[in-house]
């Protein structure tokens, strides 16, 4: 939890708020990946990428 509020203390610090919305997009990303890889949709959701 430290790590996260470390990175949002740098976005405020150094201005780069347009970070956020990339890093929110590859996180949710990531943990689609993470939670259908032993699903009966992994199918269906590796096709879209």
């Amino acid at each position: 939890m430290e790590f996260v509020r470390e990175f949002l203390a740098f976005l405020g610090a150094r201005k780069k708020y347009w970070l956020l919305p990339i890093i929110l997009v590859l996180v949710v990303l990531g943990g689609l990946l993470v939670l259908a890889q032993g699903s009966a949709l992994a199918p269906f959701i590796y096709t879209l990428f």
